[in-house]
């Protein structure tokens, strides 16, 4: 039976010390050299690492792969990710050449503009303060002017102070939406310290312009809805250059892309699978850049369901026999602070990138958000799912069951026009051992 007290102070303990406590808990002795054969071989790059996280025992590591031939508004990039899902990077690479020699993908609309909020109780007559917001705001922006100085130099900075009231909450409470633009960078800090210091400042404003009357400010923080900082990018062709397979005419085929694409929008089981699809890319450019794909994702979502319904992100239209599919999404992405530049692999993306700014990066990840969409849906209304995915997990499938490398390509041979299945794996490989 496993201790079952707290443990006190574990994050003070060094890290030999928190693996030793580890192995000890668990009755593992061989934990320590586990975890040690993960480490990096170069020890200042492995202490670089520990300053990421805390309590840091070891690394995980996740393949990083390359996306070759994303076209994005007649510019060509190679698009580093980061994913342990074999048929991501295939399915992105397969969509993304296909399209590369059609048009490839079109920016619709881009904004980059990201939301704070500062929440507070006021106890006074709440139409006094409404009255005289404009007032207040523009004096709360000259308060703040000592934090936003550098980011307004750079063209950015705070943009709106909009007063907002939920009075169904409570009648005295009010929150502060800050819209502001920052940049190339993620942002989150800049947002973070001016919010904070108009809460610091929030109190004395008010009483130069309201009677003196009791207030709390609750908290600063910045949102992670974002619907402001917004990509939409599209791609689009002549219905009869659609020779996604062989066996399927472009007509049909198409069709078979519209209806599938609209089962996702009015069917919330199917949106969910399909949206996971859409991320499956996104997710895999914003980790290899060192970007925060949980902000992203927790806004994609909230996108995706803001008419009360959960929708698909990515609709297909086909018109006067023209075939066009477009993502939208919310999506804050940065270039410069964070681990953008901290983490050696995640400034290495930013330079095979081409150093791009954060817009650009945005077109990046939904392009390839996009193409893993339409390689899904393609492989769904064609061949189904499993052929393509389960040819993928091939590889899983050989190392789960430690089989020798002689034989790994007689087993990929035969296998090549074959159902994979775990079982029909082992049975096949039983008869070359």
């Amino acid at each position: 039976m496993r201790n079952q007290q707290p443990i006190k102070g574990f994050s003070r303990f060094r890290r030999d010390e928190k693996i030793k406590w580890l192995s000890e808990y668990m009755d593992d002795d061989e934990l320590i050299s586990f975890l040690d054969q993960f480490l990096m071989s170069n020890p200042a790059l492995q202490e670089k690492f520990e300053s990421f996280s805390e309590n840091t025992l070891s690394n995980h590591h996740l393949p990083w792969g390359l996306v070759p031939n994303v076209l994005i508004d007649d510019q060509l990039y190679h698009v580093p990710v980061v994913t342990e899902e074999s048929s991501v990077v295939a399915a992105a690479s397969k969509a993304a050449s296909f399209w590369a020699y059609r048009g490839g993908f079109k920016t619709i609309y881009i904004t980059t503009i990201k939301k704070g909020q500062l929440h507070f109780m006021y106890y006074g007559k709440g139409e006094m303060l409404r009255e005289k917001w404009p007032q207040i705001s523009q004096r709360m922006l000259e308060e703040i002017q000592p934090v936003t100085r550098n980011m307004d130099q750079r063209g950015g900075g705070v943009k709106r102070l909009s007063l907002r009231q939920i009075p169904e909450f409570s009648p005295n409470y009010y929150q502060v939406d800050m819209e502001a633009e920052t940049m190339d960078s993620m942002g989150a800090n800049f947002i973070n310290s001016v919010l904070e210091h108009m809460g610091r400042a929030l109190p004395d404003v008010l009483k130069e312009y309201l009677p003196a009357e009791e207030m709390d400010v609750i908290m600063a923080i910045l949102s992670n809805h974002t619907p402001e900082s917004f990509i939409e990018i599209e791609v689009e062709a002549p219905v009869n250059q659609l020779h996604w397979h062989t066996d399927m005419r472009p007509s049909v085929f198409a069709r078979r892309m519209k209806w599938a694409a609209d089962i996702a929008w009015y069917d919330t089981s199917r949106a969910v699978t399909h949206n996971k699809g859409i991320f499956n890319g996104v997710d895999a450019v914003v980790l290899a850049t060192g970007n925060d794909f949980r902000a992203v994702e927790a806004a994609g979502h909230a996108h995706a369901c803001k008419d009360g319904k959960y929708r698909a992100l990515s609709r297909v239209n086909v018109q006067d026999d023209l075939f066009s599919m477009q993502l939208g999404m919310p999506m804050a992405l940065g270039t410069v602070g964070g681990l953008t530049r901290l983490h050696p692999l995640a400034e290495k993306t930013i330079q095979i990138l081409g150093e791009p700014d954060a817009k650009t990066l945005m077109k990046m990840a939904a392009a390839v958000g996009l193409a893993n969409n339409f390689a899904a849906i393609a492989s769904l209304v064609t061949t189904g799912i499993q052929k393509g995915h389960m040819k993928m997990h091939l590889q899983n499938i050989l190392n789960a069951l430690d089989v020798q490398p002689n034989l790994r390509g007689k087993i990929i041979e035969h296998f090549e026009d074959k159902t994979v299945s775990m079982s029909a794996v082992r049975q096949f490989v039983e008869t070359l051992t």
